[in-house]
């Protein structure tokens, strides 16, 4: 690999890396505690029962941000503990680069001789991207038809969890500019280059950008989406066990579908998962730091009836 490839993978993997383990610093401890609870207020701990439910718009949008800005200013702020993890993601992905290849090739003869394999990955890959964007649509829409604050909140915060891991996806790819494997033509070996940023971009067959490879956009936002829900819902099992098993089947399809490496899912789940628990420790400080704000005096007005006839008045609460 050429020095010019290996400083723009090095660069990459960086910026990955300080993305995805944001949480370790910029955000409170207070909040990791109160993650023993779902976020409508049902506490699996009931010291936490005194959050709030159900995300108002203004709040929203600066939680998203605030989540945004620690993706993307952790460089600044790496603590010892964030360069070990680093060296320890670093290490693990780059042996997966070793195997690149291979798989790819594996997959491919794999799709061959199977149609009903062929077929199934088309299906399962579908379920990422846009297509889940309007899968979290529908969920909101049935937690407010059915009065679900559970599941209207949970949702809310699994869209800033989608936007947050596309925003981040979006920036790597720009970077990176690894060509897919579908780039090459049949008779040509793939294996994964870095080209670096303001590569000209140019589309496969099925109009994917042959130099937007790492990492897996479907996987990331999968991964980050799963990640809110298996939190949240963490008291029923199965939950879990779903959302994990259809973002992991997501992610295997994107190498089955020749659009992605192995190394670029790997790195597109490791970064959705973190980024989840970003958003969700993000929301579980605000809705603590919200509970057990002192409330200000307050001023009312009563209107009393006394001896045969009303006498207004006025109330005014001191607040310790």
């Amino acid at each position: 690999m050429k020095l010019r490839k290996i400083w723009v993978l090095i660069l990459s993997m960086l910026f990955v890396n300080f993305a995805a383990f944001s949480q370790d610093t910029l955000v409170n401890k207070p909040g990791r505690f109160c993650l023993k609870k779902d976020s409508a207020g049902d506490p699996v701990n009931s010291s936490c029962s005194h959050e709030k439910s159900l995300l108002k718009p203004k709040m929203y949008l600066l939680l998203l941000q605030n989540s945004l800005k620690q993706e993307f200013t952790k460089p600044f702020h790496m603590s010892g503990t964030d360069w070990k993890n680093l060296g320890i993601f670093a290490a693990g992905t780059g042996t997966l680069f070793l195997v690149d290849k291979p798989i790819q090739q594996e997959a491919l003869k794999l799709l061959e001789r199977s149609t009903s394999v062929k077929n199934i990955s088309h299906y399962v890959t579908d379920l990422g991207g846009v297509y889940e964007g309007f899968a979290l649509v529908g969920l909101a829409g049935y937690g407010l038809i059915f009065d679900n604050k559970k599941m209207v909140t949970t949702t809310l915060l699994a869209s800033q969890a989608y936007v947050t891991g596309a925003t981040v996806v979006t920036v790597v790819k720009f970077l990176t500019g690894e060509t897919r494997p579908s780039y090459y033509r049949p008779d040509q070996v793939a294996s994964p280059r870095f080209l670096g940023p303001f590569t000209k971009a140019e589309r496969d067959a099925n109009g994917k950008k042959t130099y937007s490879s790492f990492p897996s956009g479907h996987t990331t936002v999968a991964f980050a989406v799963a990640t809110v829900f298996a939190s949240e819902y963490r008291d029923k099992p199965v939950i879990p066990v779903l959302v994990y098993t259809v973002a992991s089947l997501i992610g295997i399809s994107r190498v089955t579908e020749n659009v992605h490496w192995t190394t670029d899912v790997f790195v597109g789940a490791a970064l959705g998962y973190l980024t989840g628990k970003n958003i969700l420790n993000n929301y579980h400080r605000f809705a603590k730091t919200s509970a057990s704000a002192k409330p200000r005096n307050t001023i009312s007005f009563h209107l009393q009836y006394n001896l045969g006839h009303y006498e207004p008045g006025l109330v005014y609460t001191f607040r310790k």
